[in-house]
């Protein structure tokens, strides 16, 4: 009996520690300056049949797929197709504007005056037959074509600037939920190799138990120790379908579709990845570009208001014929032009009045740039902490996990030898699990991190 209790708790010792074996290698390896080096070997893991699948979906293709999607980033592309237009509107407003008119009038002969008078005094003829080839535009005097044209630029700058920001959005919440899932779902694995650890176990305690070598007790507490992993992998198993959801919802996966991703040992940080990223580049984040365009706008917007108070000039130049007989036209063909000039009198105080409110718009866009700036820097110091912070934890990780497989490994040879209660070992795979955790969430937060200060500082 003394045999099979050996070997049984032999075997279980086994199953505990498997999880992390190949973490703990890839953690032991010497690393040089601020980060860790790469290490895993990609495993991919699959969320709908939970078989591994040669074909993972790497974190750039989901970034590429959820580009693809409807999504903000497509409505804000729209916008800025819509901005171009306006855009295209308004350099045409300097141009001349062509139009060919023909027509043709017919008046009633008048009874008193003979038939081949009209009825009407402003009638010409009876028949009239007009082709008319007219040339118009206006010249800016007051302004209002320039200040229309640079409102339209600023705002195809807002557009554009609104575009890349929604982009770089998608593209940090198609990384935080892909990795999420990667979490989710190395929390689900580790669970399944857990309460297999935990179910054996128990079975080893049950044939202890057998054969007289252990306390009742201890079955007891091995099997509350297997509900627990049990409940354990319940919950690792629900966040993983709810984060495979969110994934599937951005890159436009059916619910029935398998959804894979790779190990997230895969992504441990890369040597000098943090260096790059400096508090001056906060200020090449397109959202600040968005908001200078849009006060520019609001400038424009005063200055066309201005230029309703001042005089413009409208002109029109056309030839053509104007006769009572297709076949006289050419005898009464010409030329005619005409130049109007618009002065503004009075207006009721209306022009005044945009003109101030476009003003405060742009005092407004003021405020709201410098809180942005603020809180732009706010948000790269929290995304930097968060990442170093990830970083050292990972640096401390493997000693920790080697710790706690060496006081399994202790615990589980006390018991053997009926040094130690059952309580010891179950409480050090307690704190194996709490370690295994504890990795998988230090390289979930390093690249959570990482994506914030990529979008904080406008890359």
């Amino acid at each position: 009996m003394r045999f099979i209790r050996s070997r049984c708790l032999t075997l279980a010792l086994f199953i505990a520690l498997q999880p992390t074996a190949r973490g703990q290698d890839e953690l032991s390896r010497p690393t040089s300056g601020p980060s860790l080096s790469a290490v895993g070997t990609g495993r991919s893991v699959s969320i709908g049949d939970r078989q591994p699948t040669e074909s993972p979906l790497s974190l750039e293709n989901a970034i590429d797929l959820a580009l693809r999607q409807v999504s903000t980033f497509r409505q804000a592309e729209l916008n800025q197709f819509i901005a171009q237009e306006e855009l295209a509107q308004a350099r045409a407003a300097f141009r001349p504007r062509v139009q060919l008119g023909s027509s043709y009038i017919y008046t009633s002969p008048s009874g008193m005056q003979g038939a081949t008078a009209p009825s009407f005094i402003a009638a010409n003829a009876i028949n009239e037959y007009q082709l008319l080839l007219s040339v118009g535009g206006e010249v800016d005097l007051s302004g209002r074509l320039r200040a229309n044209l640079g409102r339209a630029r600023a705002l195809l700058e807002a557009a554009r600037a609104g575009t890349e920001a929604a982009r770089r959005e998608l593209i940090f919440a198609t990384t935080e939920a892909y990795y999420q899932l990667a979490l989710t779902t190395a929390r689900r694995q580790a669970a399944e190799r857990n309460l297999a650890a935990a179910e054996e176990f128990e079975r080893i305690t049950r044939l202890l138990l057998d054969g007289g070598e252990v306390a009742p007790v201890d079955l007891v507490r091995a099997q509350v120790q297997t509900a627990t992993r049990r409940d354990e992998l319940e919950r690792a198993r629900t966040e993983e379908t709810v984060a495979a959801n969110l994934l599937r919802a951005l890159i436009g996966y059916s619910e029935a579709q398998p959804i894979a991703v790779r190990d997230l040992l895969a992504a441990m940080p890369q040597e000098g990845e943090l260096e790059r990223y400096a508090a001056d580049l906060v200020q090449q984040r397109p959202e600040l570009a968005q908001l200078e365009a849009e006060r520019r706008a609001s400038l424009e917007e005063a200055r066309l208001a201005r230029a309703e108070r001042r005089p413009q000039i409208t002109y029109s130049f056309g030839g053509g014929s104007d006769s009572s007989s297709l076949f006289h036209a050419g005898q009464n063909a010409g030329l005619t032009a005409t130049v109007g000039l618009a002065i503004p009198i009075f207006d009721w105080g209306a022009s005044r009045s945009r003109e101030r409110q476009a003003l405060l718009r742009a005092q407004v866009t003021d405020s709201e740039l410098a809180l942005a700036r603020r809180r732009f820097i706010q948000e790269f110091n929290d995304a930097r902490a968060q990442a170093l912070a990830a970083l050292r934890r990972l640096r401390t990780i493997g000693e920790s996990v080697k710790a706690a497989e060496s006081n399994l490994r202790t615990s589980i040879a006390r018991y053997r030898a009926g040094e130690a209660s059952i309580i010891e070992v179950t409480d050090a795979q307690t704190t194996l699990v709490a370690q295994q955790a504890a990795l998988y969430q230090a390289i979930y937060d390093y690249q959570v991190a990482r994506a914030r200060l990529k979008q904080a500082t406008g890359k």
